[in-house]
């Protein structure tokens, strides 16, 4: 069967002090029934996967470069990525779409690159609050999903993850209804780009405000095989819950 994803995105937070955060939540769950997965900042990348080692715990970075080396100073190349002790790297962001101006066509050769290095690519979608109001998400997601998605994909290397721009770090979360019919959409979409079997085995994470107190009813959702979590993810205590709903889903 396919396992489930917790994955955690520190985004820009997080000193060596954070560490001992993903020590605890090591120590919480020695043997999940889920993967679990923690985004740090770069700076803490090689220290949290030395943690992690041998454990039931991986460690995944934020954003990689296209290119796997080259003259392009403060960007990190996937093979770098890989070489710090990384097994994931998060993708297409809507923070670095909208901050940093990336394009999902950039987002495929990032994507493209990280499977090269061996990583798992966390491909992210999401719509803005003026599309989902003016009745576009379905066309924004799909669209997101064509061009982002290089050819490389497979449900082993890539995971989809659905983040409505307007629910990250705001507190508001899509009603059910609306997660299902953006990841039924999605799954039909790799099913007709991947065959019906690799669809069905890649992993779809639902993202934007997942907190304790609302993970399982997410989780409960039709083809949501996870979560992306933001600010949640900073805290073992926090965090912790969320997995463990998810195990009971």
């Amino acid at each position: 069967m396919k396992r489930r994803l917790a994955a955690g995105n520190w985004k820009m937070n997080g000193t060596r002090a954070s560490l001992g955060e993903i020590a605890a939540l090591a120590a919480a769950h020695p043997a999940p029934d889920v993967d679990i997965l923690i985004c740090p900042p770069a700076t803490l990348l090689a220290q949290a996967a030395g943690l992690a080692e041998g454990r039931a715990l991986m460690i995944g970075a934020q954003d990689c470069h296209a290119a796997p080396s080259g003259a392009h100073t403060g960007d990190l190349a996937a093979p770098m990525l890989a070489d710090a002790g990384a097994r994931a790297v998060i993708l297409g962001h809507s923070e670095r779409r909208a901050d940093h101006g990336e394009t999902s066509a950039l987002v495929a050769q990032k994507a493209r690159a990280a499977h090269t290095a061996g990583l798992i690519a966390i491909i992210c979608l999401g719509e803005t609050l003026a599309e989902r109001e003016g009745a576009q998400t379905l066309d924004v997601i799909a669209a997101q999903l064509r061009a982002s998605l290089p050819d490389t994909a497979s449900a082993a290397s890539t995971v989809i993850a659905y983040e409505p721009v307007w629910a990250i770090g705001s507190g508001l979360t899509p009603c059910a209804a609306q997660i299902a019919e953006v990841h039924g959409m999605l799954r039909a979409l790799l099913a007709e780009r991947l065959g019906a079997a690799e669809a069905d085995a890649l992993r779809l994470l639902y993202g934007g405000s997942v907190k304790p107190g609302n993970a399982a009813e997410i989780f409960a959702i039709p083809e949501v095989d996870g979560a992306l979590v933001g600010g949640a993810s900073l805290s073992s205590r926090d965090f912790s819950p969320i997995i463990i709903a998810l195990e009971a889903a």
